[in-house]
């Protein structure tokens, strides 16, 4: 453990229109009780990993700052250096957002919302591909999270399945292909521990009740 720092990585809980089935993206519902549930799993998770941290990143969408605070509600912790950006939001679906998956389905065609959702590079209209989210996520990373990293910090991340997605391609080396198939559990922290702003390990937490 001496001379480790860590990352965490957070997917926000379950949100209200997660529930409802429908294309969310920079549209900002709260979490639902299931979602909060899950946030308050993923602190309890935490808290056994006895990790002292030193800042919160969040995206400006309420699913993401209110997992980060039921976090911090687990592990103790009243009052910690917080920034909210929405280089970290998630994906744009543009004008998919606020439509049913089914409807949308219905509309364009069950193979073009499958593109659309899980290409790397094809946005839906109006809206962002995978691609374009990471070329606003890796360098607000690199400009204002991995030097604080490099510092020594312990730094949590509490955002969205896509923002994330950018993130750990980066991280994790991983292939256009390989990061579209990866899905990122709600409520489970994605740990990576630093030396000497190497990455040395990667640990995720499941809550096995």
């Amino acid at each position: 453990m001496e001379n480790l720092n860590y990352l965490i990585l957070v997917r926000h809980g379950q949100s209200e229109w997660n529930a409802k089935n429908l294309f969310t993206g920079w549209k900002d519902p709260d979490l639902t009780d299931q979602g909060r549930n899950e946030a308050e799993k993923a602190g309890k998770l935490l808290l056994e990993k006895k990790i002292n941290l030193d800042e919160l990143f969040t995206s400006v969408l309420i699913r993401a700052i209110n997992t980060g605070n039921i976090i911090l509600d687990q592990l103790g912790i009243e009052s910690l250096s917080t920034t909210r950006d929405q280089s970290l939001n998630e994906r744009n679906y543009g004008d998919l957002a606020g439509l049913n998956k089914d409807d949308a389905r219905k509309k364009w065609g069950e193979e073009q919302v499958h593109i659309w959702r899980r290409s790397y590079d094809v946005p839906p209209p109006g809206g962002e591909s995978l691609k374009n989210t990471g070329e606003r996520v890796l360098p607000y990373f690199e400009n204002k999270i991995k030097p604080l990293i490099a510092e020594g910090k312990n730094i949590l991340i509490a955002a969205h399945g896509n923002s994330l997605r950018s993130l750990i391609k980066e991280l994790d080396n991983l292939s256009d292909d390989e990061i579209v198939k990866l899905e990122i559990p709600t409520g489970a922290p994605i740990i990576y521990s630093f030396r000497d702003g190497l990455i040395e390990n990667k640990e995720e937490l499941f809550d096995n009740q």
